[in-house]
């Protein structure tokens, strides 16, 4: 880290802007956490520290020769990733950088944005890609269960546990396991999380011994991660755990300019999957979608493109097949509506519905328990309706 004409982090910033395909660990007797973090974020894909176990040191030159490409060489797109807007071509430049380094990231972006794809297109183009990748949805584990479903149990260690059970860390070990919805944890489970990141071990319930594990931990959830920290409700050393580098995935309303590209892409797999001609959007269709606002991202845009492909008379997709209340008068604000408003019931009061719990989600900072409060929902029926009108 230290040497006569600057600092390691230095080297590494002027060989990465020099040389951005060549694999970069940094080794140092003067290790520490702040130093860890720096050096990944200067571009480094790993850090050791001195003195170096032999078997850990030929595992690092083993990754940085899986993950050495020749010299201009770009990761080939990937066909799941669409669109060719500025936000996209940059997110698919950082997805290819990040992809190459072994440091934890955390994904941010609003729900249906896409996060978990973004999570495995990192684990894909890395040199993890052979080994397994496995999504926990951190929100839907009872809090009793969370520390047998990540850490694992042993046989007779609780009532029920009638065998031993492997972990969530376990089953990806040597690859990667993506955390979402990382803010749902309860605060104690964000203990024994943190504990096992910064040990590389975990301890399954019941067990006497710890178990080495190698994973790398990419995270994401739809809240600001920074604001639950500051409430009290995420620990502070975690969050500096997982952010090591942040990655935002942009919303679909920024980039509109790739809609187009989308409804073809969506339309074709729903042709596909039926054995029906394929539907194409008229004209008109395909402006009244640019000019939504998307509060549930592409998801939100697939589940709208089914239906109307589902609902439409013939190959065309027209405006009122989308069901789409006019941008311009949501919910016709300070005014009645008329019956000749209105082309369908069940599709209107749907309207009305998603614009009422995007609201209560967006004055509760997408809190979907104090969401559900405040429209009077149980937090079951708040999932359902969230699920069908494709927020979530």
């Amino acid at each position: 880290m230290r040497l006569p004409d600057g600092t390691g982090l230095d080297l590494v910033q002027h060989i990465q802007q020099r040389h951005p395909q060549v694999p970069v660990a940094m080794i140092t007797a003067y290790g520490s956490l702040d130093t860890a973090i720096n050096s990944l974020k200067a571009g480094a894909f790993d850090f050791l520290t001195k003195p170096v176990d032999l078997g850990r040191l030929r595992e690092l030159v083993a990754t940085a020769l899986r993950i050495r490409s020749p010299e201009g060489e770009e990761t080939p797109v990937d066909s799941r990733l669409l669109g060719d807007s500025p936000p996209m071509k940059s997110l698919r430049k950082q997805i290819q950088k990040l992809s190459r380094s072994q440091a934890p990231v955390y994904i941010s972006g609003e729900s249906g944005s896409g996060k978990e794809l973004v999570a495995r297109l990192i684990h894909e183009q890395g040199p993890r890609a052979e080994q397994p990748f496995v999504p926990v949805n951190c929100g839907a584990i009872p809090s009793e269960l969370m520390e047998s479903e990540f850490f694992g149990h042993k046989k007779g260690s609780f009532t029920g546990a009638i065998e031993d059970k492997q972990g969530l860390f376990q089953a990806a070990n040597g690859g990667t396991l993506f955390l979402d919805e990382v803010a749902d944890l309860p605060l104690p489970m964000q203990v024994k999380l943190l504990r096992a990141i910064q040990e590389k071990a975990v301890r399954a319930v019941g067990g006497q011994q710890e178990v080495v594990v190698d994973v790398r931990i990419l995270c994401a959830t739809h809240k600001d991660l920074a604001a639950e920290v500051a409430a009290g409700r995420f620990r502070q050393d975690l969050y500096y755990r997982l952010n090591v580098i942040e990655l935002r995935v942009p919303p679909l309303r920024e980039r509109r300019e790739d809609i187009a590209q989308l409804a073809d892409v969506m339309l074709a797999r729903l042709a596909d999957g039926t054995g029906l001609a394929a539907a194409k959007l008229h004209p008109d269709a395909l402006e009244k979608l640019k000019n939504y606002r998307f509060p549930g991202n592409v998801r939100e845009l697939e589940n709208m493109l089914e239906r109307a492909y589902t609902l439409c008379e013939d190959d065309q997709i027209t405006p009122s097949d989308l069901r789409l209340a006019d941008a311009s008068s949501p919910g016709n604000e300070g005014g009645e509506t008329s019956l000749a408003q209105i082309d369908n019931l069940e599709d209107y009061l749907e309207d009305i519905e998603r614009k009422l719990i995007m609201q209560a989600l967006e004055e509760t900072r997408w809190n979907r328990t104090a969401a559900a409060q405040r429209l009077g929902l149980t937090f079951r029926s708040m999932r359902y309706r969230l699920k069908k009108l494709g927020i979530d």
